[in-house]
């Protein structure tokens, strides 16, 4: 970008107006100096459905349009947040690029939700497209921007590593019941099962605490990874029909199931040559409160963790309690609707959703690069690879001997059943 006149108010366009549009709707509340004027999904009564709760939400006039063509040709739009589909992505992107290197559109940069791809070569692309159209680009991995990671870094780094030294090790944990959308448990669809879907959270907020502030994350080399995946529930006969009956007929577990459980082990090398590890889990077959996210930061005289369900807000109620429905408005993925229940008392905050888009608008807005850019995002998927490999072949994978650019998962290969 060689020069640029900063905006007073940045215009976002969402391409994608399921569940994860409306957390960033909801988030984009608690930022200053934007409006969401343009939407575009496939299904007309979802994309309307997103453009009322902008004008609800008092976050601008949101135009819902028939087309991506006719959402980046809108000159109400200058950035988009591709928030649609796995699958679609790629397609999304190429059709950025070419509006923008034709000058049919005007937006000048784009954001992308985690994962930023199915396969490295995927995000290569993305990020190849990005750089050839001269677009700002962010990758939203929203745990890295969670208010208690950024103060939990701070005050560690600040405080502690300054006379002990840098931390070596770092755990995170994400778990809930299942995703909300069919192509999520298609393997062909989505690139994967939970690894993809989950794991990609695990490792980026673990190579950031790990990362000195200020410093690039590539900072760390990645040298090794030793994954493993199963499938847990979600392939018995009882699950295999509820999930079924739930997302219709297309997921069928009996014959192509996904991993609904992978751990991964990562090693790295810091600037001085010294080991770091990120250890993951993630799940698909948790059933309890709610979403869970737990992260630990350990070091040679220190420690730092943090639960999403370590709640100071929590509910109690009986089994008298009825009538209000199955759902999730206390807590997203919530299991039950009595007992006693933790409560974030504002979810896209904790999450980090809303520190994520107030970055990536002020940085769009002035011309900054994020800190978090589409070369993470394929950094990530890079090491997502390595783990589905080392997963298939019983055996670590290094990073300097192996090329995954073709490499594709096993249950996202169509001609493979699982």
């Amino acid at each position: 970008m060689t020069s640029f006149t900063p905006r007073k108010t940045l215009r976002i366009g969402f391409v994608g107006a399921g569940f994860i549009a409306h957390f960033h709707l909801r988030s984009l509340t608690g930022v200053r100096n934007v409006e969401v004027t343009g939407v575009y999904s496939p299904t007309p009564a979802r994309r309307q459905k997103l453009a009322v709760a902008v004008a609800e939400l008092g976050l601008g006039d949101c135009t819902a349009h028939a087309s991506l063509e006719e959402l980046l040709a809108a000159d109400d739009v200058d950035a988009i947040w591709i928030l649609s589909p796995n699958p679609t992505r790629l397609g999304v992107m190429r059709t950025i690029a070419d509006a923008v290197q034709s000058g049919r559109s005007r937006v000048f940069a784009v954001a992308c939700e985690k994962p930023l791809a199915r396969t490295l070569k995927e995000a290569k692309e993305m990020l190849a497209l990005a750089v050839g159209a001269g677009l700002n680009h962010g990758y939203l991995e929203n745990q890295m921007f969670s208010t208690a990671v950024m103060r939990g870094k701070e005050i560690i780094w600040r405080r502690a590593v300054p006379t002990t030294g840098r931390p070596y090790l770092a755990r995170a944990a994400e778990e809930h019941s299942g995703p909300h959308e069919p192509w999520f448990w298609q393997g062909t669809e989505q690139g994967g099962g939970v690894l993809l879907d989950m794991m990609c959270h695990s490792i980026e907020v673990g190579r950031f605490l790990l990362t000195a502030p200020g410093a690039p994350r590539s900072s760390l080399t990645f040298k090794s990874a030793t994954g493993a995946v199963a499938s847990l529930k979600w392939s018995q006969p009882r699950y295999i029909a509820e999930l079924s009956a739930r997302m219709g007929v297309a997921v069928d577990y009996s014959k192509r199931p996904s991993e609904d459980f992978a751990r991964a082990m990562l090693t790295f090398e810091d600037e001085t040559g010294r080991e770091v590890v990120v250890e993951g889990t993630t799940s698909w077959a948790y059933v309890g409160p709610g979403l869970r996210i737990q992260l630990e930061l350990l070091g040679p005289e220190y420690a730092m963790e943090f639960s999403t369900l370590s709640t100071g807000l929590k509910v109690f109620m009986s089994r008298a309690v009825t009538g209000g429905g199955q759902g999730e408005d206390l807590v997203e993925k919530q299991n039950a609707e009595i007992g006693l229940m933790p409560v974030p008392d504002d979810e896209a905050g904790v999450y980090g959703y809303t520190d994520e888009n107030r970055h990536m608008v002020e940085c769009f807005r002035s011309g900054r690069t994020p800190i978090e850019t589409f070369h993470d995002g394929v950094a990530v998927i890079e090491i997502l690879m390595a783990l589905y490999k080392s997963a298939e072949e019983g055996r670590t994978i290094y990073a300097d001997g192996e090329d995954l650019t073709d490499y594709v998962p096993p249950v996202a290969r169509l001609e493979t059943p699982v």
